[in-house]
């Protein structure tokens, strides 16, 4: 173990202590041992720790996994919390033939059906012989300027500096667009704030040269981010890059630094050095108080001064607002210079967004067809959001920050007994009623992976989703108020343990073939 500072971590945040060198690593070995004491007493922790991936770096003594050196130089990045509980969940007998029998509070995609208001669902796909070849890397250039003049329409009106097709680049789905930015960005260091989307993780761990320095948001605060201090932390720190969800997922806040001065302060920051990367997947789902607000939506896009100049990075999509996940086709929006590097990286990537697909996709971004789709979408969500929420208040679950965007919920179960009060715990229970939560750990964004569970901010979280439909919702409820009804009638005795530790387990268990879920 080295004892000089931590690469990924600038002067004034490496951390120090007094006494020797040697004190130093024995406080760290014991710090460790103290650490994993929590740990190997939780089973739900140990069944995290077994998934390849998933073990501490950088801690003594260092342990090899055998499993992850099956191939020479083959390094487990860890799963995204949406592919861990897929995967837990398949153990305990999840299926996506038999998914009706489940709820899924944790995928992070909204119901694509039909909803009340909203245009007809897309049901043919026209397949011209021409879309039969490859697109551009960039992307099919009339849905390029589809997406420029949707964002010149709704953001733009009355500026002298208008976005054209050269500022867009189609990426197959958001991930992709985000590796295609982190595939071009230098030695830098990168702010990132904690919570936040659980795919920054792996993302900042597999492009080295983003050097990460993370931002605990405090919920007191309402998860904001505070601009005057991150434009210190710039200027004392460094830092090159800003990368930040808005809306927020997981927390479903947009007013930390959104809808007006906010905003306009961080966009700002694009001007003074500072490149700023912003995930807006979900900037339709706005849940506004007045009959007025119905079908306004928010962008960083509406504060830039000069498309081209301004260093604003935006990152969107079908998948979320147009409630198309399947599509996998969105877009990264920016200065012409990026739009060039993003090309050449996505042509070695990913080759480039479904071809037929994004043709498709043209008449969808028509103004007038969006402007329906807002509204009836913030509609429907709100009715969700509101009816999830005084459920979870019936079950003495009164969500401390409720949110005001996106379609999560960010629940603190602090409050419950032990062991039932951490995600990973509570996450395991809901598997035994066949329901999927995500636990809080995902969106302690730690690419380092060195920081213990158990003293995670984020440990003590679940992210429920409100995206599939009512009834769904009401599934997953009605599995959470039998759980607390278990704890209430048998005590903590009945949780925390007789957890299936994989797919093999389940079929074993089942009393015939026939019984057996496809998997």
């Amino acid at each position: 173990m080295s004892l000089t500072p931590h690469s990924s971590l600038p002067p004034s945040r490496t951390p120090s202590r007094p006494g020797t060198p040697y004190k130093f690593l024995k406080d760290v070995v014991l710090d460790v041992m103290r650490h994993y004491r929590h740990e190997k007493d939780s089973e739900a922790h140990q069944i995290f720790r077994q998934q390849a991936g998933h073990k501490p770096k950088g801690f003594v003594p260092q342990t090899v996994n055998p499993e992850e050196e099956t191939v020479p130089g083959i390094e487990h990045p860890g799963s995204t919390g949406v592919i861990y509980c897929s995967d837990r969940a398949i153990a305990n007998g999840f299926s996506y033939t038999n998914s009706h029998a489940w709820a899924n509070l944790g995928q992070g995609a909204p119901e694509v059906g039909p909803i009340p208001g909203a245009a007809p669902r897309p049901e043919n796909i026209p397949m011209p012989l021409d879309s039969l070849e490859y697109a551009p890397t960039t992307g099919v250039k009339d849905l390029r300027e589809a997406v420029a003049n949707l964002y010149n329409h709704t953001y733009r009106k009355g500026k002298n500096s208008q976005y054209t097709y050269e500022n867009v680049c189609i990426v197959p789905g958001g991930r992709s667009g985000l590796s295609r930015v982190g595939a071009v960005i230098g030695d830098v260091y990168t702010s990132y704030q904690i919570p936040d989307y659980t795919a920054y993780d792996q993302m900042l761990s597999a492009f080295k040269r983003l050097v990460p320095v993370p931002t605990a948001l405090d919920p007191k605060n309402k998860y904001r981010l505070d601009i005057e201090q991150t434009r210190k932390d710039i200027q004392t720190q460094g830092l090159a890059v800003i990368l930040a969800s808005n809306p927020r997922n997981p927390t479903g806040q947009v007013r930390y630094f959104a809808m007006g001065k906010e905003l306009k302060e961080l966009v700002a920051l694009g001007r003074e050095g500072t490149t700023l990367i912003l995930d807006e997947f979900y900037s339709w789902y706005i849940y506004p108080e007045h009959e007025k607000d119905y079908g306004k939506s928010v962008s960083s896009a509406e504060y830039i001064n000069d498309v081209n100049e301004d260093a604003v990075i935006i990152v969107d999509g079908l998948t979320k607002n147009w409630r198309l996940p399947g599509w996998r086709v969105c877009w990264v929006l920016g200065p012409k210079n990026l739009i060039t590097a993003l090309s050449q990286s996505g042509s070695f990537l990913d080759g480039g967004a479904n071809h037929p697909l994004q043709l498709a996709a043209v008449p969808l971004l028509d103004p007038q067809h969006v402007q329906q789709e807002k509204i009836a979408l913030q509609r429907h969500f709100k009715k969700k959001r509101d009816h999830v929420l005084a459920r979870l208040h019936e079950m003495h679950l009164d969500v401390t920050v409720p949110p005001n965007s996106t379609f999560y919920i960010w629940l603190d179960l602090e409050k419950l007994p032990a062991p039932l009060n951490n995600g990973l715990t509570f996450f395991e229970e809901l598997l035994k009623e066949q329901t999927i939560v995500i636990p809080g750990i995902f969106f302690d964004i730690n690419p380092s992976h060195r920081r213990n569970l158990f003293n995670s901010p984020c440990h003590h979280f679940v992210r429920l989703s409100f995206g599939p439909p009512m009834e769904d919702l009401d599934k997953g409820l009605d599995a959470i108020a039998r759980l607390l009804k278990k704890v209430k009638k048998e005590g903590m005795k009945a949780v925390g343990h007789s957890y299936k530790k994989s797919i093999d387990e389940t079929l074993g268990q089942l009393e015939s073939p026939v019984d057996a879920p496809q998997v």
